[in-house]
């Protein structure tokens, strides 16, 4: 039950950054990328640059902090390298993005977070 209650909050919380995205005059490419190393939540392009996006949805804004670590970001990043070919060409720029989200917090979106 806690499984499926994090699952759903999980959804709901890629739904919201997603909306915040194209507010912000992102295109959506794709969303729960599914790869060996893992899976990347969003995949969104503005200009020239292709962004994957990891999501963070936490109940309370005193937990984003720490909702997001080296260990998490370096797995997106290795899904990245298995799909970036997909959805950037060349000439566009490739980066791991994070955006936290609670209730009653501005989303807080991380450009570039990994730093390898």
């Amino acid at each position: 039950m806690k499984r499926q209650v994090a699952e759903r909050n999980g959804r709901d919380g890629e739904a919201r950054a997603a909306f915040w995205l194209r507010a912000k005059g992102w295109h959506i490419l794709d969303q729960r990328v599914k790869t060996k190393a893992g899976e990347i939540d969003l995949v969104a392009k503005r200009g020239n640059i292709v962004a994957f996006i990891e999501v963070k949805w936490r109940s309370k804004r005193a937990e984003l902090d720490n909702a997001i670590d080296e260990r998490r970001l370096a797995r997106v990043a290795a899904a990245t390298e298995s799909v970036a070919h997909r959805y950037a060409t060349d000439g566009e720029d490739i980066r791991v993005d994070v955006i936290l989200l609670a209730p009653g917090a501005f989303p807080r979106h991380i450009a570039n977070a990994w730093q390898p």
